[in-house]
């Protein structure tokens, strides 16, 4: 017993007397691994405020829809998803929702919810639905890790992967609530591109077939694919004309075409896409040209150098004007169809609002502000140039494709706020490479060695010879010669050191403004729902403002299941997610003509309204009136869209010029013009409201959203009645009455009859009065033998 005791206790010392190496590779892995899982951790977390502040709830508009049709899938199935046809939406077309959605929202969140099922975790659709944004934010953070680890280095990568768990650019879209397609299409958008950067410096076929499956998924989430498909055509475009083209860009970009070309097909709502219509012709136009290339270096053996030039740049152009001319007869043939209105007006910035207004009636579509650039980039809109020209500096393969995405998406989110969203990842990549190279400069101890006077060994050195030595050497200066003086060099040493100081406190600070800077914007900006409105008193108290749940719950509560509901297009998803009401128009927007038809009951008088909404049976008509509370978002300010809308397809019924005051102004005083105050929406919106007096300070009926006083107060509706009005006066619903059996008349016609009177000659009075062919009496005297005799009259 005390012998192994003591066995033990020798082991025990002679393991404690040894010193464990821990390599510097596992540190640097532990610690990338623990960065990397904070950041994830972060962008979940940051991403919940709307869920704290208010509750689990879907925001905005189309995340209503997205939300009822997953439920719909997890309800039925897919293939009945896919075949599903929506009554309840663009009465009375209806809508095959299988054929005109991108699934891969649904079905992601559809097989997380049947994921956790299966393993008996209990857990509702619509928390799925909620939480699926800031989970997807944690995977965009290791997607961007990935993607800058290749371009630069794992520093940068972690930097970049700490950027886009907090950026507001990119939170906008993917707050807890936000069940919107950008959620999971901004980390198939990175990963998709990580993938292709690994099989460009790899050339292997693996990581290309993994690219084309990373891209279906993208297909299947967003339209934004189409970005994908230009940008990397033109990455390889590139290389070839700057000849860095080589065998490994040649088999990724060949296997990925073909395969994601193919599986990108499988979509339903793309189908034939690929093949038919022009944004992807750059694609296919590439293609053609990579396979010539690549035979004409193949034929390059077998021809001398001066032949092999000549026939290179012939092929080379006669090939490119081959499938360009091919492309324009194909198009004007009609069997490719030409560039989409969205994708023009990404080009020509006035094009939607002349032609296509409904696509610039969206604030989305606006161009970006550079306050906007500020608000969602902050310090990282400066850092970001800095970040592209060392990589222009230091250009490669990869690093080219990096450049070619900088300067795109930086056009692009200037045009369209909405695409500010795929200019953020990028610009998150290149601030890191910035910070990263910065710091690798600045925090480097560069300061040479002090050389150390070595020991004198003993009895190897005679100190008088060196003094002697040293006494002639400081008595003595050699001829012509100035002597130096010696100066310390720890002061200079030392201000360098200082100046590496300064600057990195100054990256440090901005850093934590940043940081401060994106949880206020998160926290203020981008966590408040669309449909619960939140105002803050004097007192810093908090009102909710919860009208639009309100009224949709009572559409659900008081109308018929059958009832079909008017409004402008921006609710049609709320009203069939909430309500559960038939809409005629919502936030999909594929028939122009239809949305032009409502936008002509808007703004026509009420009788015209009226025929309208009798041909598309029509049962009650809802509005949003923010002049109560002063909610700019509400119709009155929407109108002169539904105007343009409805002039572009009724020009003859429906001018927009009739809608101002002879001074170009758009009112709604008593300034405004006839054709306005008589609209629809006008009485709609102001009905009743001219007997309101908010406040002691204002008259009654005054607008606080327009800040002025109504020109018409005294609102009749004969065609319509007021059903329903929420708290705040946001939400107004209407009836609209059924036709009647006979139509009042308001100011009858006076016909006048010729009456035929028998009037007494019995009167006292003498009527003087005309006969006509009145016969002619003569005067003339009466005798006495003409005089008949009267007779007696008889006694009995």
């Amino acid at each position: 017993m005390a012998v192994g005791v003591q066995n033990n206790h020798h082991v025990a010392k002679k393991i404690a007397d040894k010193q464990v190496a821990i390599s510097p590779q596992a540190c640097k892995g532990l610690l990338t691994f623990t960065i990397l899982f904070l950041a994830c951790l972060v962008a979940f977390i940051s991403r919940l405020f709307a869920v704290i502040r208010f509750e689990s709830i879907i925001h905005e508009f189309d995340p209503w829809f997205n939300y009822r049709s997953t439920h719909h899938l997890v309800t039925n199935g897919f293939y009945n998803f896919l075949n599903w046809f929506d009554e309840r939406a663009w009465y009375p077309l209806g809508r095959i929702v299988g054929g005109t959605v991108y699934p891969g929202l649904m079905v992601t969140a559809g097989s997380i919810h049947w994921l956790l099922n299966l393993f008996n975790i209990t857990v509702r659709t619509r928390d799925v639905c909620v939480f699926l944004a800031p989970v997807f934010s944690g995977l965009t953070a290791i997607a961007t890790f990935l993607l800058t680890k290749e371009l630069w280095s794992p520093g940068a990568g972690l930097l970049a992967s700490c950027f886009i768990a907090i950026v507001p650019g990119y939170i906008s879209r993917s707050v807890a609530g936000s069940y919107d397609n950008e959620g999971i299409a901004i980390f198939a958008l990175i990963f998709t591109y990580y993938l292709w950067v690994k099989s460009v410096k790899t050339g292997s076929m693996f990581w290309a077939c993994l690219t084309a499956v990373s891209y279906f998924y993208m297909v299947s989430a967003w339209g934004g694919y189409v970005y994908i498909i230009n940008l990397i055509p033109l990455h390889v475009f590139v290389l070839m004309l700057m000849g860095r083209f080589t065998h490994k860009i040649y088999v990724a970009y060949s296997t990925f075409y073909i395969l994601g070309l193919i599986l990108a097909m499988q979509v339903p709502f793309v189908g034939f896409q690929p093949l038919r219509t022009s944004e992807h012709m750059a694609a296919a136009g590439t293609f053609a040209l990579v396979q010539a290339y690549a035979f004409l270096r193949y034929v390059q053996v077998y021809m001398s150098k001066q032949d092999f030039r000549s026939l290179f740049l012939f092929a080379i152009v006669s090939i490119a004007g081959v499938v360009f001319l091919g492309v324009v007869i194909l198009t004007y043939a009609g069997y490719i169809a030409p560039w989409s209105g969205r994708f023009y007006s990404l080009y020509d910035t006035g094009y939607a609002k002349i032609h296509i207004p409904i696509i610039a009636s969206v604030s989305e579509h606006q161009p970006t502000t550079w306050s906007a650039f500020f608000f969602d980039l902050h310090i990282l809109a400066c850092s970001f140039p800095a970040g592209l020209w060392y990589v222009v500096k230091n250009v490669n393969e990869e690093r080219v494709f990096i450049v070619l995405y900088a300067i795109s998406a930086v056009y692009f989110a200037g045009v369209m706020v909405r695409l500010m969203l795929t200019l953020t990842p990028v610009v998150c990549i290149l601030s890191a490479i910035a910070f990263s190279y910065t710091f690798e400069k600045f925090l480097v101890d560069d300061t040479p060695e002090d050389s150390e006077n070595s020991e004198e060994s003993d009895g190897e050195v005679d100190d008088d010879f060196q003094g002697r030595k040293k006494n002639r050497k400081d008595l003595y200066d050699k001829a012509g010669k100035i002597r130096k003086i010696q100066t310390d060099t720890k002061e200079s040493e030392q201000i360098g050191l200082n100046l590496k100081g300064i600057v990195v406190f100054a990256l440090l600070t901005m850093l934590m403004l940043f940081a401060v800077h994106c949880t206020w914007v998160t926290s203020n900006a981008y966590s408040s729902p669309s449909v619960v409105l939140a105002s803050y008193n004097h007192d810093g108290s908090r009102t909710i403002l919860d009208d639009f749940r309100e009224a949709y719950y009572w559409l659900r509560q008081n109308t018929h299941d059958d009832a079909r509901v008017m409004s402008w297009w921006d609710y049609g998803y709320q009203i069939a997610g909430m309500a559960n009401r038939t809409t005629l128009v919502d936030n999909n927007t594929w028939n122009n003509s239809h949305i032009a038809l409502v936008g002509k009951a808007m703004a026509s008088n009420e009788t015209a309204a009226y025929e309208i909404m009798r041909s598309l049976d029509v049962d009650y008509v809802l509005v949003i009136f923010g002049g109560m509370i002063g909610y700019s978002g509400d119709d009155i300010n929407k109108f002169l869209w539904m105007v343009r809308i409805a002039e572009g397809e009724h020009p003859k019924d429906i001018k927009e010029s009739n809608y101002f005051t002879p001074q170009g102004e758009y009112r709604v005083d008593n300034q405004a013009s006839t054709t306005m105050l008589n609209s629809l929406m006008y009485q709609l919106s102001y009905h009743r409201f001219g007997e309101l007096q908010i406040d002691f300070r204002t008259p009654t009926g005054y607008d606080r959203t327009r800040g002025s006083e109504i020109g018409k107060k005294d609102v009749r509706l004969e065609k319509m009645e007021e059903a329903f009005t929420s708290e705040h006066w946001l939400v107004r619903i209407y009836r609209v009455k059924p036709l009647e059996n006979r139509d009042k008349l308001t100011n009858p016609p006076q016909i006048t009859r010729q009456i035929n009177r028998y009037i007494s000659k019995k009167t006292t009075k003498k009527r003087r009065g005309a006969l006509k062919n009145k016969p002619v009496v003569k005067k003339g005297k009466r005798t006495l033998a003409s005089t008949p005799n009267k007779p007696r009259s008889s006694s009995i």
